[in-house]
């Protein structure tokens, strides 16, 4: 890898994650040597991007949170990572997307094609610097009630505005999958935004890597069934993948 590649790396770890990076962390997490990784710190710290610390750095574009949102980014980076930049492959000039705001979302924000003109859609606001990133991306807020641990919009406004939308492609998440091959969030709110959500693309993606399937959640909100693809990391057994292929496309990426 080059330096560049692997500071661009840092660099999306850093805004994603929003929290201090040690040095010795990224240095088993990019396979070089700490000394690899200070000499990339000192070029990114130069330039403006980074905000040394004893040890480690953190992004200097906004104040570093420790909040659930971030961890939720930060849990299973890498799967979720490479899960973003398939998903991008996904997104065609012109199309109008809609992005929720769950943690794997948040890497295909990071990944959209800063050359490609398309109208990206969102309720989250932790996204934004990301989607601001590509240039000809025109970016549309939909507004409802702070939810302000997971820096989103969401509550009854978000419903009402979204019925009035549709998009080429929804891609949404999930918090577990189980056996029936059920998706399913935590809250009864989440399940009816989610719903609605779906109801409105043309093209409906999931984005969720295969360690969902071991996590637990009540409400279901769709089967795999309803999705045209889902997007996931290699590592689902076989007899499952053999039983939910019947239900959907499913494409398998290695981080």
């Amino acid at each position: 890898m080059k330096p560049e590649e692997r500071q661009e790396k840092i660099l999306r770890r850093l805004r994603a994650l929003q929290k201090e990076w040690r040095v010795e962390e990224i240095a088993r997490s990019l396979n070089v040597s700490p000394l690899t990784i200070r000499r990339d710190l000192d070029v990114l710290e130069q330039n403006g991007s980074i905000l040394r610390t004893h040890g480690g750095c953190v992004y200097a574009g906004r104040m570093a949170m420790d909040s659930a949102y971030h961890q939720k980014v930060g849990h299973n980076f890498d799967l979720k990572e490479a899960i973003g930049m398939e998903a991008a492959r996904e997104i065609h000039a012109g199309d109008a997307v809609f992005i929720t705001d769950g943690s794997t979302c948040c890497h295909l924000a990071s990944h959209l094609d800063e050359n490609m003109k398309i109208h990206v859609y969102t309720n989250s606001l932790a996204m934004v610097p990301e989607i601001l990133r590509a240039p000809n991306a025109r970016l549309y807020i939909i507004g409802g009630e702070y939810h302000r641990e997971l820096f989103c919009l969401g509550g009854s406004h978000l419903q009402t505005a979204m019925e009035k939308l549709t998009f080429d492609i929804v891609f949404l998440g999930t918090d577990a999958i189980d056996k029936a091959g059920i998706c399913k969030v935590h809250d009864p709110e989440t399940a009816r935004l989610t719903k609605i959500m779906m109801s409105k693309g043309k093209r409906k993606i999931l984005l969720a890597d295969h360690t969902k399937l071991n996590e637990s959640a009540h409400v279901a909100y769709a089967s795999i069934s309803d999705f045209d693809l889902w997007i996931t990391t290699k590592g689902l057994p076989v007899s499952i993948k053999k039983k939910f292929s019947k239900l959907a496309a499913i494409r398998e990426v290695r981080p």
